[in-house]
């Protein structure tokens, strides 16, 4: 990268709690979003690192944001654990939220975790795995704002709404998948339009319906489904999931809700856990999957999901962001 500045992954973070605590967040939401950042600049994710402060700092502009909330926990079932987020920033609520799931997991066999009122504008990778490295399997659901046309539609009504998978592996790093059920995830296009290159056809129409390859153009209009209705239907799912299932809001929703156009989804994220030694007491379940991650990668040019990011996690010293982007940050610092 031209013009990048070289940080050291303890800079990354120290970076990332400093601009947030100059613009009045609290410490403890601070460097939780920070550990989020920092993981994502840590695995080469850069549209959620560093890239994501600058939003975070933004969405303050909603005067319903609190940036010093301290999440609530409460249980209303024995393999329920719910977290509001008091308005506050989801990285925190998952902190408080992801020991109780785990916990309850492996008690009851599985477990849900619901996090209500909170922003989440980071990745839902780190979570699943996290849970995945304690032994579980995980699935993780979030809406967003309002950005994605329904297949055969124009206009956006559902969010990116992205999906988070998580398989334990004995002695190796999990398998994870973060997906959007839209082509790409909305930074995608973000991070085109901030390095002025044009995206991919199929991302994404213009505000007529017309399809697009301009960045800006894209983000004026709608992205477009995976898959076309196959997609669509996903992210159908994921609203129910994240929204009417656990009393929170619905992407279009979250848009009206966003008075002062910060473009920060607000709403609920849904977690699964689950304890794979409750189907399979003798641990057969792991020497299982892995014959068939052998089947799958016997033929050339395939890979299991997130074996780059873990790859990248590996051989990675210095991380090298835009000397813009360290521009910003330290303005936000001061």
């Amino acid at each position: 990268m031209s013009n990048g500045v070289k940080l050291s992954l303890s800079e990354v973070s120290q970076l990332a709690s400093d601009s947030l605590i100059a613009q009045g967040f609290s410490a403890p939401q601070a460097h939780a979003i920070s550990a989020t950042v920092s993981a994502a600049e840590r695995d080469g994710s850069t549209s959620h690192g560093l890239f994501r402060i600058p939003f975070y700092v933004n969405a303050l502009k909603n005067p319903n944001t609190d940036a010093t909330a301290t999440p609530v926990v409460d249980f209303p079932k024995p393999a329920v654990v719910r977290v509001d987020a008091c308005n506050g920033f989801c990285p925190l609520a998952l902190q408080t939220g992801l020991p109780e799931l785990s916990r309850l997991a492996k008690q009851q066999g599985i477990a849900a975790l619901a996090i209500n009122n909170g922003y989440n504008i980071a990745a839902l990778w780190p979570e699943v795995e996290h849970l995945a490295e304690d032994g579980l399997v995980a699935m993780a659901f979030t809406c967003a704002s309002s950005y994605v046309a329904p297949a055969g539609g124009n206009k956006p009504l559902f969010g990116t709404n992205p999906m988070a998978f998580a398989w334990p592996r004995k002695d190796k790093p999990p398998l994870v998948f973060d997906q959007a059920s839209s082509v790409c995830a909305r930074g995608e296009i973000q991070l085109h339009l901030r390095d002025g290159k044009a995206i991919p056809e199929g991302w994404a129409i213009d505000k007529h319906g017309e399809p697009t390859t301009d960045a800006a153009a894209a983000l004026e209009g709608s992205q477009l489904t995976f898959g076309g209705y196959k997609g669509s239907s996903i992210a159908l799912m994921i609203e129910l999931l994240a929204g009417a299932l656990i009393g929170d809001l619905f992407s279009y929703e979250s848009t009206e809700k966003d008075t002062a156009g910060t473009g920060a989804p607000f709403g609920g994220e849904f977690v699964l856990a689950i304890d794979p030694g409750t189907f399979n007491a003798d641990g057969g379940h792991f020497a299982h999957a892995e014959q068939l991650f052998e089947q799958l990668l016997s033929q050339e040019g395939t890979r299991l999901p997130g074996g780059k990011r873990h790859r990248t996690r590996q051989q990675q010293s210095d991380i090298v962001i835009p000397e813009s982007l360290h521009t910003t940050l330290l303005e936000l610092c001061r």
